[in-house]
């Protein structure tokens, strides 16, 4: 159905752009439509038959060291660190281990770039031909980048093809659109004199990204910096380096001169930290949890006092109001919280049900869990794949023991999947009060808690009872009950009957401590640009 679309954009099929695509995409998408199970189907939920005969992607590691001044080059300490799939644990391959020496060489070929190199004295229009080239690149090279997307992060194949990639690809037409349209103003004075402004690039970018989107997250941070004529130091997640890596590399074939965009992959506590407090680097983008985000702000303000915006965690209300038709709500519901092995920081993790739809609502949404189909993400009609590691794994987990622990209501799941990898089964909680562990931490797992309501002023009370303000859904047929809702949640966004509709125009982020400034949309650019004012007075004006 419609609503369990991430936006209309992204449901256009990758067959319109195959005639662009090389004979060995067009191989590799063959193969991994296959279902290898030996009936052709598998069941749902109960057992491991989804996870027999793991699909390899036939896909060549090409890049795995940091890309720094246009080149490939190892670590400056030579280590590596491994890179896993996540529906095994075992080594997909060995990436350069970067730290604070590879952040000194990158920024510096950075600052380079931007004071001496000729991106930013480029025509704006020069600088769209090149993100349009590459956004053309990343087309034909999309079944590739979504095979190894879910590789190392072990999301649907089919989510990575026919949503991200084509997201992936608009974000950067969109982005390539706003290069020769960024301007500033002349400004009326007080005087005889003329006063103008000026939007300049803010200089060298400091950009560390999460793993659960990795090649979207690498849309949000590197568009809108490209477009306003900023050179970029990007660090990528240690868990998921590799799309970066391989699409920096086709910026490159699009023309980006070398230093612009440099790619280091490493641990947050060494690399992570020595960008973020890095005195020549004049701006700092995150995106991950809130205890990191705290840290990198203080980094920033301890060194040079660069500017910062952080998009960081959630704990979404996601409101089915006594109107409601409830398939339609148990659906949406089940897609805002399960999407990306609940993996999403605007997850609607909070399922605010009223109590004359409460008892139907939870059967259909326990049966609906129970459907979900968990296995190999690279079969056809797989919709979750693996948690992203261990460590996610074990937290997802000790969560799931504490709902139980907390006298919560187990109507489903509450244990792994299989018996290899860091599959966990679609868990759903009943009965669940606003001061137990699952409905006030950000779990970043398959658990839905589902909570009763009796009228809209409590759950208004309730939903904004906590320290995020990310997102938010309302799901009703009532006009003013959903302007009534919209106006008194405090989230940067609120879905009326659909969720995560991200379309590259929408702006994203958080109020409290989800975060500082936006992401997407016009409103990004101003995360990259100074304003500088001008001003010239003026003999004997004709007019004023």
């Amino acid at each position: 159905m419609a609503a369990r679309r991430i936006s209309s954009l992204l449901t256009r099929s990758l067959s319109a752009s195959s005639s662009s695509s090389s004979s060995a995409s067009a191989s590799l998408l063959s193969s991994l439509g296959k279902n290898s199970s030996k009936n052709g189907s598998f069941k749902r939920f109960s057992t491991t038959t989804a996870l027999e005969e793991l699909i390899v992607p036939p896909l060549q590691i090409s890049y795995t060291q940091n890309l720094i001044d246009g080149k490939f080059v190892d670590a400056a300490s030579g280590k590596t660190f491994p890179t896993y799939d996540p529906r095994t644990g075992e080594v997909i391959a060995h990436v350069a281990e970067g730290d604070a020496e590879d952040i000194n060489r990158a920024v510096a070929a950075a600052r380079k770039a931007f004071d001496e190199g000729p991106w930013p004295k480029m025509t704006p229009y020069e600088r769209s031909r090149i993100l349009l080239r590459f956004a053309d690149l990343v087309e034909k090279h999309s079944e590739e980048l979504a095979a190894l997307e879910t590789w190392n992060n072990g999301k649907p194949h089919e989510q990575a093809s026919k949503s991200e990639l084509p997201l992936l690809i608009r974000l950067f037409h969109y982005y390539a659109g706003w290069a020769d349209k960024i301007h500033g103003l002349t400004v009326p004075a007080d005087g005889p004199y003329h006063v103008q402004t000026l939007h300049e690039p803010i200089g060298v970018a400091g950009q560390i990204i999460p793993w659960n989107f990795p090649l979207i997250m690498f849309a949000w941070k590197v568009g809108p910096a490209l477009a306003c004529g900023n050179t970029i130091v990007l660090k990528t997640a240690e868990q998921t380096p590799l799309t970066a890596l391989y699409v920096a590399k086709l910026f490159h074939e699009a023309g980006l001169p070398p230093g612009v965009l440099n790619v280091v992959s490493g641990y947050g506590p060494t690399a992570g930290a020595a960008l973020a407090s890095h005195m020549d680097v004049d701006k700092v983008a995150f995106t991950g949890s809130t205890d990191t985000g705290k840290i990198v702000l203080e980094l920033a303000a301890k060194s040079n006092l660069k500017p910062v915006t952080l998009e960081l965690g959630g704990k979404s209300p996601f409101i089915v109001c006594e109107d409601a038709d409830v398939d339609k709500a148990v659906e949406l519901a089940h897609f805002a919280l399960f999407f990306n092995q609940g993996q999403c920081c605007c997850a609607g993790s909070r399922t605010f049900v009223h109590e004359h739809v409460y008892d139907e609502f939870l059967e259909k949404a326990k049966a609906r869990a129970l459907r979900r189909v968990v296995g190999d993400p690279f079969k056809k009609g797989v919709e979750q794949g693996p948690q992203i590691d261990s460590e996610q794994f074990e937290k997802v987990l000790r969560y799931i023991r504490s709902g139980i622990d907390s006298n919560a209501t187990l109507e489903c799941g509450g244990d792994r999947f299989g018996t290899k990898g860091y599959f966990i089964q679609p868990t759903v909680f009943s009965n669940v009060t606003d001061d137990m562990l699952i409905a006030k931490d950000e779990i970043f797992g398959p658990v839905q808690s589902i909570l009763k309501f009796k009228d809209l002023d409590e759950v208004i009370r309730r939903a904004n009872t906590t320290r995020y303000g990310l997102a938010a859904g309302v799901f009703t047929q009532n006009i003013d009950t959903a302007n009534t809702l919209t106006r008194a949640l405090r989230t940067g966004t609120v879905w009326i009957n659909c969720f995560d509709v991200f379309d590259a125009a929408i702006p994203f982020g958080g109020y409290k401590m989800s975060g500082i400034g936006r992401e997407k949309g016009i409103y990004s650019l101003h995360n990259y640009l100074q304003v500088k004012a001008v001003v010239t007075p003026l003999k004997n004006p004709a007019w004023l």
